[in-house]
């Protein structure tokens, strides 16, 4: 992978300037920077190859130049997101939305980019064509066996593909609900799910995870099988060892205490991984930090906990999951990562030691200020100096656009039609 342009001689200067001024400050409170550094030189998140794309609304779409019309074009253009931020190396299919005509053909494609794969993800929240029976009434939940067998046997595929891309995790959301109250058994409906993932679950190849999504509404409005983070752990903990909980940032219902949410899974070891966005009403798929950053924070408050204490199973798989419908696809994915580098830096920045004794003392206001310390330090030049290391950019947006990269492929990418994948 080639390394990202050079920073002009002002800009490295002036990085230069702020990394040693903030390099300073932090000595005097006790932290090193070079650890926050290396830290952030190893995080890495996985882009969703849908993500790469103009996404839409209920209502509308409004596509821009240069789209990726194929599932090469998209691992092109995640290539430059990961060159530009050092840290998204891999890429996250979504089937049968990307199916690979030729899995192994296109992992050797991914290597030679610098790429991998990471977890795969299923669709039964909507119809394919040529499908031969409908998840009008549900997949997993389906009162059809027949149906049901249909879901599963889509799972056992998307496994399939990915253990030859080689990914090593299945993401399962469904969409399976009701509407109305009478639609439909909320215990069998329950039931039905879990043994169709107990199908899932006993295909996986060694050393595979599977994670259960939770979401509390949306498409269905009453009754959703799998609506929050204690069904999705009923789900996991019943599976086995193997089988985990994803959190996508949207999906809970408005004001809940997502970091509450994470510590519980992170004390049941069941916690797999994330799907990254921000959210104003609900399941908005914003950029990563654009709403709530401190909320973001306090999130990775608790994994860097985790990881610091080498909590056991601690393996999370981390991606983000937007809709880029107004902000250019590349650009807002640019924006993502570098906002989750930065909250994972100023996590990194807590004096952990302090805040323990703190909580142990009951000094509630020095425990709050222990970690609002942190957040309001401006850890930019701590990020900006990991990617400087790792061959990547100072400022990736500012880089991306001095490329020229978008109107290349706005003027190569002619002749095709790009059909994007319906957001839910």
């Amino acid at each position: 992978m080639r390394p990202a342009p050079s920073p002009g001689a002002d800009a490295l200067r002036n990085h230069e300037r702020d990394y040693d001024a903030l390099a300073e400050r932090l000595a005097r409170r006790g932290q090193h920077p070079e650890t926050v550094v290396e830290a952030v030189l190893r995080f890495a998140v996985a882009v969703p190859s849908w993500a790469l794309g103009t996404g839409g609304t209920r209502f509308g779409r409004f596509p821009g130049p240069g789209e990726p019309r194929t599932l090469a074009e998209k691992l092109e253009d995640a290539t430059v997101v990961h060159r530009l931020t050092g840290g998204a190396p891999r890429v996250s299919l979504h089937l049968p939305w990307d199916e690979p005509p030729d899995p192994a053909a296109l992992r050797q494609q991914a290597a030679e980019l610098g790429l991998g794969f990471d977890a795969v993800n299923s669709n039964t929240f909507q119809d394919q064509p040529g499908q031969p029976l409908s998840y009008k009434l549900g997949s997993f939940s389906h009162p059809d066996a027949a149906v049901r067998r249909q879901a599963v046997a889509h799972h056992l595929h998307v496994i399939e593909v990915g253990q030859a891309l080689g990914a090593e995790a299945i993401t399962v959301w469904l969409a399976d609900g009701s509407n109305y109250p009478g639609q439909m058994s909320l215990r069998k409906s329950f039931d039905r799910v879990l043994d169709c993932l107990r199908d899932v679950y006993a295909a996986l190849p060694a050393g595979w995870r599977l994670f259960t999504e939770h979401k509390p509404y949306e498409p269905a409005f009453y009754a959703t099988v799998v609506q929050d983070w204690g069904s999705s752990l009923l789900l996991a903990q019943t599976l086995g060892e193997r089988a985990q909980c994803l959190v996508d940032l949207g999906h809970h219902l408005p004001n809940t205490n997502v970091e509450l949410v994470v510590a519980r899974l992170l004390g049941a070891g069941k916690l797999g991984g994330f799907h990254f966005n921000d959210s104003k009403y609900g399941d908005d798929d914003l950029t990563a930090g654009s709403i709530k950053p401190y909320g973001l924070f306090l999130i990775f408050h608790e994994l860097v906990l985790a990881e610091r204490e080498r909590l056991t199973g601690f393996r999370p798989a981390y991606m983000i999951d937007q809709s880029h419908n107004i902000k250019d696809p590349i650009e807002d994915l640019l924006q993502t990562v570098d906002q989750l580098q930065l909250a994972y830096a100023k996590a990194q920045l807590v004096d952990h030691a302090a805040l323990a004794a703190y909580q142990e003392s009951g000094d509630v206001l020095l425990a709050e200020r222990a970690l609002k310390d942190a957040f309001e330090t401006d850890a930019r030049p701590l990020v900006a100096e990991a990617r400087r290391r790792g061959g990547a950019a100072l400022d990736p947006v500012l880089a991306f656009r001095a490329s020229g990269y978008r109107a290349r492929v706005a003027a190569q990418r002619t002749g095709g039609t790009y059909v994007p994948p319906r957001s839910l």
